[in-house]
């Protein structure tokens, strides 16, 4: 099984995405998912998690402007990017623990954990 992610693009400053993560097989687990980051250069960085209660943790430079939601029916991982700057700019993945560890906070996914390939956001100024 994996994640599927869909959803990024070119934007400008101020502008809006909705990213996508499907579970094709096995990968969604109700028990902690999250979108992690890249940007060249830059180690990953968790940006937003959800856990079995929906309950969610947010990256404080997206707080307020970054929305986590997800749908369990579909087995599906949502992200809203509004108000989007350039500093966004990075390879979004979606990630879910491949076995609950007791948390779900920003640093909850390992390399073992399940991953998606990633999707391109990138906001000119």
């Amino acid at each position: 099984g994996h994640l599927v992610e869909s959803g990024g693009g070119s934007v400008q400053t101020g502008g809006s995405l909705r990213l996508s993560c499907a579970s094709v097989g096995y990968g969604y687990n109700r028990a902690c998912m999250g979108w992690v980051r890249q940007s060249p250069g830059n180690a990953r960085e968790g940006v937003a998690t959800i856990d079995y209660d929906f309950g969610t943790i947010y990256e404080d430079s997206v707080q307020g402007r970054f929305i986590i939601s997800k749908d369990n029916e579909k087995k599906s991982l949502y992200l809203e990017l509004n108000n989007l700057k350039p500093e966004d700019t990075a390879m979004y993945y979606c990630a879910a623990v491949e076995h609950f560890r007791g948390f779900c906070n920003l640093d909850a996914f390992y390399p073992q954990d399940y991953w998606g390939q990633g999707t391109q956001v990138t906001v000119s100024s």
